[in-house]
C-alpha cells in the first residue's frame, strides 16, 4: 500500500467523482484510476461502485475508509513535523533522571536554552542509573543525569557537575527536630522511609549500617508521598541536599564524616548532538552548579534557625 494510493481513495471517497477527484489530486484521471485499483488489490475487495452516473463506496470501502483517514492525516503530521525540524522549529530534547535527582536541577539550563532555541520541546524520563544508560546507547534519550553509577560503558561521555551531601528530612515536631546534627545512633532509633529504586539508601546503608540494616518503615516510588508521611510523623527521610520538599518539613546534616554523591551528565560519545542537545551539555557543564548548592545550603540554614517546634516525646 503507497501512500498516493490511500490519497487518491480518499479524493474519490469526498468528492465521489473520478474527474474531480483528479483535479485534486493533480493526476489524470487513468492515473488516479489506477492508483485505486491497485489498492483494492492490495486489499482483497472492492472499495467503489463505479458506475456512468452513480458513484459510492462498497461495504468494505465504508469500513476502510475511516482507518485509511487516520493513515494519510498520520502522514501529513509526520511530514509537517519533519520539516519543522529541519527549520528548526522543533528542538526534541529527550532527558533523563535517576530518581534522586530533582527535575529542579535541570529548569534553569531548560530555561536559558529556550531563550535561543524557540522550538525546544523537552521531554522528562526518570529511571534508575543502569537502565538510563541503556536507554541513551538505545537512542532512547539525548543525556541523563544520574548519581552515584558502576562501570559506565566506554561509548558514554561522563561529566561530574557537582558534589553534594545526604541530609535528614523531616517534621518540625520529630522528637530529633531541634538537633543540630543527626548521628549514627539516632538513625537507628528512628524509622527510615525509603524512596524504592533511589540510590539513596544503598549509599546511606554502607557508610552507616555496613553490618545491620536501619530500621526501614514506610515506600513509595515518589518523593513527594514519602515527605506527606514524614511530615505527618511517620518517620525521617535521608535525601540529597538539593531535593525540593514540602515547607512544613525541615533538614538536619548527617554528623560525623560527610556523606555526598557526585551528580554526573552522561551522553553517548561520538554521537551526533542536536542543537537542543549540544546546548544542554555545553550549558550544563558550565553551570556554576556550587551557587545552587551554596543557595539550598543558605535556605536550609535560615530555615532551621528560625523554625519554632514543637518536639514530640
Amino acid at each position: 500500500m503507497e501512500l498516493h494510493q490511500v490519497r487518491y481513495f480518499l479524493a474519490v471517497a469526498s468528492t465521489l467523482n473520478f474527474t474531480r477527484a483528479a483535479e485534486q489530486c493533480n493526476v489524470t484521471q487513468p492515473a488516479l484510476t489506477k492508483g485505486v485499483q491497485k489498492l483494492e488489490q492490495e486489499l482483497g475487495g472492492q472499495l467503489i461502485y463505479r458506475e456512468r452516473q452513480l458513484t459510492q463506496l462498497t461495504d468494505l470501502g465504508k469500513e476502510v475508509l475511516p482507518m485509511l483517514e487516520r493513515t494519510a492525516a498520520s502522514a501529513e503530521a509526520v511530514r509537517r513535523r519533519a520539516q519543522e525540524f529541519q527549520r528548526k522549529e522543533v528542538a526534541p530534547l529527550k532527558i533523563g533522571l535517576a530518581p534522586s535527582i530533582s527535575a529542579s536541577l535541570v529548569l534553569d539550563p531548560i530555561a536559558e536554552i529556550a531563550n535561543c532555541i524557540p522550538g525546544l520541546h523537552v521531554e522528562l524520563r526518570e529511571g534508575v542509573a543502569e537502565e538510563l544508560v541503556d536507554l541513551l546507547l538505545e537512542g532512547e534519550i539525548n543525556a541523563a543525569m544520574v548519581g552515584d553509577v558502576r562501570d559506565v560503558p566506554a561509548r558514554i561521555d561522563d561529566w561530574s557537575l557537582f558534589e553534594e551531601r545526604y541530609v535528614v528530612v523531616l517534621a518540625p515536631t520529630h522528637r530529633l527536630a531541634n538537633r543540630p546534627s543527626i548521628s549514627i545512633d539516632d538513625l537507628r532509633e528512628t524509622v527510615l522511609l525509603e524512596r524504592v529504586e533511589c540510590d539513596v539508601a544503598p549509599k546511606i546503608q554502607q557508610s552507616y549500617f555496613p553490618e545491620e540494616p536501619p530500621n526501614r518503615g514506610h515506600c513509595s516510588g515518589h518523593d513527594l508521598h514519602l515527605q506527606h508521611m514524614a511530615a505527618a510523623g511517620f518517620g525521617v527521610i535521608l535525601a540529597p541536599e538539593h531535593m525540593p520538599r514540602l515547607p512544613t518539613l525541615k533538614t538536619i546534616p548527617l554528623e560525623g564524616d560527610r556523606v555526598s554523591r557526585e551528580v554526573r551528565l552522561l551522553a553517548v560519545q561520538g554521537r551526533r548532538y542536536s542543537p537542543a542537545l549540544d546546548a544542554f551539555v555545553k550549558v550544563t557543564r558550565l553551570r556554576d552548579w556550587s551557587v545552587v548548592v551554596r543557595t539550598v545550603s543558605t535556605a536550609l540554614g535560615h530555615s532551621r534557625s528560625t523554625r519554632q517546634t514543637n518536639p514530640l516525646p
